[in-house]
Order: structure tokens, then sequence, then C-alpha cells
């Protein structure tokens, strides 16, 4: 058994094991878990809002044995409701309104014996690839506490950076799980559109269901095991991903077939790409090709300037959706939300409130467009090989908008999620793998994009990356 110091560089399932051989019980894990927290917490502000685990380890007689009971755990503070305190989304607005429910995925967490320690810091409603609310502060990179951790699942990425949980709940509608992820150097899978339900609070993820939920994990198999434990939609749902015949477990498990994989290194839109991202893909291609696939360098043939163009248009709805629901449901009145926002969400919601109906509808036509050429492209290629982001981890405040305007961080934006966006749009799954770290000793994120339905064999090949080259020896130098 590891030594109480090592403990939480155990995976989620190993550490179940223990609890299953009776080497640990849950107070102990939790206690642990916990300690570290209030360690490393300081230093990166990961965990915004602590959480008693009683009940959590009350309810543990009562349910059946899964292959994560009884294993501690984080949840992000925005869509994932946690019955009787608030899902404040970083946003003052919301930060004293607590929810009275569960949400369905949140109920499916206590089912699987998880036992919740604390919620997670995100931006303001989920808009930016960073995590550096004014509502809690921002959230440290683990790997170099000047940096972003990423967004907009930064404080669960940082988390299990850090060694506090092995993992901990994320959700992604532009790239928010792998961009945490890629920054922090941990693994981070975005999981199908329809895969695991949003309700009953929503029927779908963000603006036309680009926002997906799950994690982001240590090992390959935790996040496999939290996808089979997770999965499946609700009554009422419009839409469902397709049903697996096997668990993902099992998929991940099988033997790897040789597979065909397209490789860019360049972003779509002609914006710069940093010279270790290029050479984070390189690197995963030579080692894709010892391991017996075949790589070679290709992209989707599609007007990315035009793709450019609309999604700039397209994003601008997620923060006036959002504050016209919270205006709505609070009674807040809507200016006086907008007024309160951060400066970015004001940007969005002052750009998105002039777009019609008519426009939008034809956005969506175009975005459907883009997914039947983008399955086109798939059908000659098992995966696409490409950087997670553009540059490892920003400095903090590379996107405050108070500072550089809407417009300049749009662009910033833009830049830095060259890669990331495209199978939101497309309902994709995808994985950001942390095979590179650059001279600085930071890490570097690779994204493979998958088929629809096809996570299996995302959690396949990353396993056998994994095994190849495994990550989870490399930790942050921090205080323990």
């Amino acid at each position: 058994m590891p030594s109480s110091n090592n403990l939480m560089e155990t995976d989620l399932v190993g550490l179940a094991a223990l609890v299953a051989a009776k080497d640990l019980t849950p107070s102990e894990l939790a206690e642990t878990a916990q300690a570290r927290i209030d360690v490393v917490n300081p230093i990166i502000n990961a965990v915004i809002r602590p959480i008693d685990p009683a009940q959590d380890l009350a309810n543990l007689a009562d349910l059946s044995a899964t292959p994560l009971s009884g294993v501690p755990f984080l949840i992000k503070d925005l869509t994932i409701n946690y019955a009787g305190l608030p899902t404040s989304a970083a946003s003052p607005l919301l930060i004293d309104k607590p929810v009275p429910h569960d949400s369905e995925l949140m109920a499916r967490y206590r089912k699987s014996g998880l036992i919740t320690l604390g919620k997670t810091n995100t931006c303001e409603f989920g808009t930016l690839g960073t995590t550096e609310p004014k509502l809690f502060g921002p959230t440290r990179n683990p790997w170099d506490t000047r940096r972003s951790s990423g967004g907009s699942s930064g404080g669960s990425a940082a988390a299990v950076a850090a060694r506090m949980v092995p993992a901990a709940h994320a959700n992604d509608g532009a790239g928010s799980i792998r961009i945490p992820a890629s920054c922090c150097g941990v693994f981070g899978l975005k999981p199908s559109k329809g895969r695991i339900t949003h309700g009953p609070d929503f029927g779908e993820g963000s603006v036309a269901g680009i926002g997906v939920e799950h994690a982001v994990t240590l090992s390959v198999r935790d996040s496999a095991a939290l996808l089979d434990l997770t999965a499946g939609g609700m009554p009422g749902d419009p839409y469902y991903a397709p049903v697996q015949r096997s668990s993902f477990t099992e998929q991940m498990r099988r033997r790897p077939r040789a597979l065909r994989i397209a490789c860019a290194d360049a972003s779509m839109f002609g914006t710069s790409v940093d010279p270790s991202c290029k050479e984070a893909v390189h690197e995963a291609a030579r080692l894709l090709e010892d391991l017996g696939h075949q790589v070679e360098f290709n992209a989707p043939d599609f007007s990315f300037a035009e793709y450019e163009e609309v999604y700039r248009r397209f994003w601008t709805l997620t923060a006036t959706r959002t504050l016209s629901l919270l205006s709505e449901r609070t009674g807040i009145a809507i200016d006086s939300a907008v007024e309160r926002s951060e400066p970015f969400n004001r940007y969005l919601f002052e750009k998105g409130i002039r777009i019609t109906a008519a426009q939008y509808l034809k956005d969506i036509v175009f975005f459907n467009g883009f997914a039947r050429r983008i399955a086109e492209f798939h059908s000659r290629y098992d995966l696409w090989l490409t950087p997670t982001l553009a540059s490892p981890a920003p400095l903090l405040g590379h996107f405050d908008a108070g500072v550089h305007g809407g417009d300049g961080v749009m662009d910033r934006f833009i830049e830095f999620l060259a890669f990331t966006t495209f199978a939101n749009m497309t309902g994709q799954p995808a994985m950001s793998v942390p095979l590179h770290w650059n001279a600085e000793d930071l890490p570097v994120g690779t994204q493979f994009t998958a088929r629809y339905g096809e996570e299996g064999l995302l959690f396949n090949l990353a396993r056998q990356l994994e095994e190849a080259r495994p990550w989870a020896d490399r930790k942050p130098d921090l205080k323990s």
C-alpha cells in the first residue's frame, strides 16, 4: 500500500481497490485528500468551496459497490448542481443562491460512491480559456504559478495536477476539458455530444448542444471508469449518443489495432502556433509510428476563414443565453445582470443581443455543413492528431478584457483555441494527452479527435500511449 505521502498519487481505480481490500477506509482517504488540499490550495487556489463529506460517507453503506466506491472527488462550480449549495459559475449574481436539488450527473456521482470534498474554480460563466474570475481570484498553474491553469475547468485540472485528488469533474464547450488538461499536464477526454445528460435543468449543454460533461483525470482508466458510471441520457433529453456494446473500460483494455491517423501542426486559421506545440505533435507522430500506426500529414478541406467568422459571431451567444436565463430565473433585471458581469461577458452579451434568430439558424446550418465535411474526412482516417492548443499555458492576465478589450481578447481566444472548438461544433469526442513537456518544463498536450460515438477508440489508444510514455511519473514541484 502507498504511504500517506504518496497516496494521492494513486489513481481513483487504485484507491478504490485499496478501499475494497479494506486496506483503507473511505474516511481515511477523505482525510488524506483534505490534508493535501489544505497544504496546496493556498498556493494554487483550485478549490473555492469545501464540502463536508459526511453525507457521502454515511450514504456509502446503502450503495452497491462500484469500481470507484469510497474515493475522493471534486466538482466544478459550473453547470453541475449539488443540492443545497449555489452553483455560482464564478458570478456574484449566483453566489448566494443555493440550488435545491442535485443534477442527474451529481446523483450518478453519488450512486457511484464518490466522496465529494469541494467545488473547483472556473472563469465566469465558462466563456474563457482561463480560470481567473474576479469573484474567487485566479487558479494558478501548478507547473508555474505565474501562469494560467487554462479554462474553464482550470480549478479541476490544477487540483488533479497538484495531486489533491486523482480526478475531478469538468465540462467542455470550446475545449474546457482539453485546454486545462494541456496546460496542467493531465488527461482530458471530451465525450460525444449527448453522451452524458444535462438534466433535469437543461436539455443540452450551452448553445446548440456544444457543451458536454465529464472529467479531467490522472489516468486513462479513471476517465473510462467515470464515463462508464455516468454515461447515458434521461427521459426528455433531446438526443442521445450511440449506446456502446461494451463498457469503455473493456474497450480501453482491448489489444490496439493499427490505426490510420491524419496529422496537422498548423493552425487552420493561419494564426501562430508555438514551436513546442508543433514539436509535441511531431513527437507524438513518431511514437505512434513506433507503435505500429500509420500517420500522414493532412487536414480537412474547408473554408476555415469562414468558420472563424461564423464562430466569432456564434460564441457571443453563450454569454447572451446565460445572462438572459439568469435574469429570468433570479428576477435580476437584465441590465443590472450585464452591468455586474465581467468585461468579457459584457462584451459577448452586447454583441450577441444584436444577432437575429434568422442569423442564428443560418449559422447552425453552416456548422451542420462543417460537421458533414469533417465526417467525410474521418471516413478516410480513424483519428485526427493536432496540438491541443497553440501555445503552452499563458501568463495570468493574457485574457483580461479590462486591459486588452473585448475584441482583443476574442482575437487571443481564437488563436489559443485554434484546434479545440471543432469537436464541440461537430459533437465528436476528442482528448488531450500529456505526452510532451517543453524546455521550460511546461506541459504541452496533443489532441486526438475521433468519429462521433467512438470514445472507446480514444481510450484504447490513450492507454497504449500511457503505457509507452507514463505521464503520471511527472509532477509539479509543489510542497507536500
